[in-house]
């Protein structure tokens, strides 16, 4: 099956796909499309289980990213630019593993090919009370969140994904059955098998801990062609935060 996505931008410059990250939808990452459509051909995708597109059992990198060369195919993309956030980042960098001829350069935002420990724990708890509440507005949704989740602007991104179904009943637009299911699968690390000497660019948040100084071997041993960029006063959700700063970098560097 094809994942959705949203294509601007002109056809005939080089393209770029973008791809965002868990509990998120080709929405969270418009900002930076938005940036790139003046001078390339961006295609946004929802990843599989998120956003508008299908839901499916199997959460792995490989089947993910096997979803983005099945995109491409589509599209009768032979070359683009990769640019992943977080979990996004982790697809992008399998596929840079898996499909090398067809990667330009890549960007990686605030992450690491690297295993993760748990870190979303108190928003599955939070994501599954809502879903088993039937909750009736937005509001009523984010006052049940709030007992697991302090901060206001993770819940705000998390009802983005809230929506009317076909029965027209406020639900999650994220397979949060699988997701659940599947954490663990989400943060291991991506199927290693080769050095993928693509040109690689990995943007940190000065203030986020998912890129750390240990994983420097790891980032070297996988994609040796591979920089860093950091960017001061922003964290995991870099481009959000600072997104002048980070559209900036990702438009150098591809450039």
């Amino acid at each position: 099956m094809l994942v959705n996505y949203q294509q601007t931008g002109d056809a005939t410059n080089p393209a770029v796909i973008i791809i965002h990250g868990l509990f998120g939808s080709l929405e969270n990452l418009n900002v930076v499309a938005r940036a790139l459509a003046s001078n390339f051909n961006v295609i946004n995708v929802d990843l599989r289980n998120h956003g508008r597109s299908f839901h499916d059992v199997d959460m792995s990198y490989p089947v993910m990213a096997n979803d983005i060369k099945i995109l491409l195919d589509e599209l009768k993309l032979d070359k683009v630019h990769l640019v992943g956030h977080s979990m996004g980042g982790k697809v992008a960098m399998q596929f840079a593993q898996l499909f090398a001829e067809q990667v330009d350069k890549l960007v990686v935002l605030d992450i690491a090919p690297v295993a993760y420990h748990s870190r979303h724990d108190a928003i599955i708890a939070a994501l599954n009370e809502v879903q088993q509440r039937q909750v009736s507005s937005r509001s009523e949704a984010d006052g049940i969140m709030s007992t697991y989740i302090d901060t206001p602007g993770v819940r705000q991104f998390l009802l983005k994904s809230l929506a009317k179904n076909e029965a027209g009943q406020l639900a999650w637009r994220f397979n949060l059955d699988v997701i659940t299911e599947k954490y663990d699968t989400i943060t291991d690390n991506i199927n290693e098998s080769h050095s993928c000497l693509c040109d690689t660019l990995f943007i940190k948040g000065n203030n986020s801990d998912y890129i750390l100084p240990e994983h420097k071997d790891s980032i070297a041993r996988l994609f040796p062609n591979a920089r860093a960029k950091i960017i001061q006063g922003a964290g995991h959700w870099l481009h959000a935060e600072k997104p002048d700063a980070v559209n900036r970098s990702i438009i150098d560097f591809i450039q």
